[in-house]
């Protein structure tokens, strides 16, 4: 015998309680909102007509951080790995560095295949798929000859300096597009950061496990060096997923242990997706006693341009509206 059907309660709506909207707190105000941009204004309009909300307040603070880091002398440091070589990023990094703004650059071995190929023949990025099947991939000649030759030579010490100084003394047609021969050239620590295997050079003949470790190890004490300057200095890890966000909590850490003070750090992820090492290692270890992580998530070939114009424009004096306001994050 089926059951007796419950009677669902009515809710009393006469009990709603309400507030004036006055008096709430609300995370997006009128000031905060984008400007309309205009056919043919200047850059510094534009970016200050940016929304003050999210990403584009985060871009906003670290490019007036970095600018303002720059201004007081302090340490800054590009980790990248070699996806913003691929996607056409190695001028705007030489710009930098020659501006004195980047102080050091810490990358992955893959880096410098890239950093090579187009100092050397002014193109780079091969299709991987293509040639996998026949076992071509990664196998060009020059490739492997100039940069394990240089790396066995060790003209220099560490990797980074080694193949920056050869790629200087060859001349190569490109050169002016070398992060590596800009390093060299300007006396910027341009550190190479190995996993044995993961590099293309590694397949050749030539590769000399013995001398990559050696060189790379060399790389990592130098970078450990650098990082302990780093005292309300500030970290942009441009595209590495594993490698440079590992390399660099571990040269924070010796740092530190040896004494010397390192914190009130800005540390920047850009990459155009968010991954787990540089969410913990780069944004948020590094800064939880002090100082601030940001994500930036985007296009590298879009987000890393438009990082560069906004710390020019702050290095220039280029004001932000005085009525604009940030808008807080949402939670």
């Amino acid at each position: 015998m089926a059951g007796k059907t419950r009677k669902t309660p009515s809710l009393d709506l006469q009990r709603v309680r309400t507030y004036p909207l006055r008096g709430r707190s609300s995370k997006v105000a009128a000031t905060a909102l984008g400007a309309i941009p205009r056919p043919g204004m200047r850059l510094r309009d534009f970016l200050g007509g940016l929304p003050q909300i999210l990403a584009a307040a985060d871009l906003t603070e670290i490019a007036a951080t970095i600018a303002g880091r720059h201004r007081r002398g302090k340490t800054i440091i590009l980790g990248m790995g070699a996806h913003p070589i691929k996607v056409g990023l190695s001028p705007l990094i030489i710009e930098l560095m020659e501006r004195g703004i980047i102080n050091g650059v810490a990358m992955n071995g893959a880096c410098i295949v890239h950093d090579f190929e187009l100092a050397y023949h002014g193109a780079t990025s091969e299709d991987v798929a293509a040639a996998l099947d026949s076992g071509d991939f990664g196998m060009a000649r020059e490739t492997g000859e100039f940069l394990n030759g240089a790396i066995n030579a060790a003209s220099e010490p560490g990797l980074g300096a080694s193949v920056g100084r050869a790629i200087l003394d060859a001349k190569l047609p490109h050169t002016r597009l070398s992060i590596l021969a800009a390093g060299a050239r300007l006396g910027i620590p341009t550190t190479v950061h190995v996993a044995i295997g993961t590099d293309i050079i590694h397949m050749h003949p030539s590769a000399d496990g013995a001398a990559i470790g050696a060189a790379s190890l060399a790389d990592f004490h130098a970078l450990a060096g650098l990082v302990q300057t780093m005292h309300l200095g500030v970290f942009l890890n441009l595209g590495s997923a594993v490698i440079i966000p590992e390399v660099f909590l571990k040269a924070l850490n010796l740092a530190r242990n040896v004494g010397k003070r390192v914190d009130k750090l800005t540390t920047i992820d850009m990459d155009f997706m968010r991954h787990y090492r540089p969410g913990v290692n780069v944004v948020q270890r590094p800064t939880q006693t002090g100082g601030k992580g940001f994500r930036l998530t985007g296009h590298h070939e879009i987000m890393f341009p438009l990082l560069c114009a906004a710390v020019l424009e702050e290095l220039a004096g280029g004001a932000r509206p005085k009525a604009r306001q940030k808008t807080k994050k949402k939670s």
